[in-house]
């Protein structure tokens, strides 16, 4: 049987993939079909994609020319991936294996084979993810569209050149980790001045998002929306005096150079 939409990768970003596209309606359950080789995370996906076929390996009659497949493997396991697709027959990949360049997977595959490299972030979940998408050599106008169909249907969508998808990888790619990381560190602040840890989350949690929602609506800068927040000589200025002290803001900067730089040594 042919499927529309094949997941070949059924690991964490690869069930974030499914979830969030069925979540949006993208593609009935009975078009999409994943392949995931271990059978333990097989079992697993049965039980989160009801309906959803779950292969152990991608076959011949899985794809016709109406198919389009998203390459989600880890970057050691790609170029095999790759070639097993080619050999079924696909002519058009979404890859969203980090580091790995559109070259290197249209090298391993028969024919023109359009493939298309994106950066998207776990949020795709919740439709609430930030992708990037480059073309490879074979790539039409159609095939960047039906890239950012998929990808739109789980949050925003940019397109980029290929040379700025290391840097995508370090920010928006790995952000949502940095700043689980701050949402952790603020919690146990909340709890160090004698909140409960139910409480102090709450907070956190309630101010993350609702400060995220207000930068995107508002139309201001985060300067402007930080000055608002900071009266001359406050409380707010007596912690944000502190956190640049401690160089918060070059460890960020330092953060997304580091993960960059590993999504280039990746692709080498």
């Amino acid at each position: 049987m042919a499927y529309r939409l094949i997941i070949v990768g059924g690991g964490r970003i690869g069930g974030a993939l499914a979830q969030g596209l069925l979540r949006a309606h993208f593609v009935p359950t009975s078009d999409l079909a994943v392949v995931e080789s271990g059978a333990e995370r097989r079992a697993e996906l049965v039980d989160e994609l009801p309906g959803v076929s779950v292969l152990p390996t991608l076959e011949l009659d899985n794809v016709d020319d109406h198919s389009g497949v998203v390459l989600c493997v880890k970057p050691d396991q790609a170029e095999g991936a790759a070639r097993l697709i080619g050999a079924c027959g696909a002519r058009r990949v979404l890859s969203v294996v980090a580091g790995l360049s559109c070259a290197r997977l249209e090298a391993v595959m028969p024919g023109a084979v359009a493939v298309v490299r994106a950066m998207p972030n776990t949020p795709v979940v919740v439709g609430k993810g930030a992708s990037a998408i480059s073309g490879g050599s074979h790539v039409t106008k159609d095939d960047l569209d039906w890239a950012a169909d998929v990808l739109g249907s789980l949050g925003t969508v940019v397109r980029l050149a290929e040379r700025h998808l290391d840097a995508v990888t370090g920010l928006s790619g790995s952000m949502p980790a940095y700043l689980y990381l701050v949402v952790e560190a603020l919690v146990e602040a909340g709890v160090h001045q004698g909140l409960t840890r139910e409480v102090s989350r709450q907070l956190v949690v309630a101010t993350f998002e609702g400060a995220g929602a207000l930068l995107a609506q508002s139309g201001e800068t985060p300067e402007e929306l930080r000055s608002q927040v900071t009266s001359p000589g406050g409380t707010t200025a007596a912690g944000l005096r502190m956190l640049e002290g401690r160089a918060v803001r070059a460890a960020f900067l330092e953060a997304v150079a580091s993960a960059a730089e590993r999504s280039r040594q990746l692709g080498r």
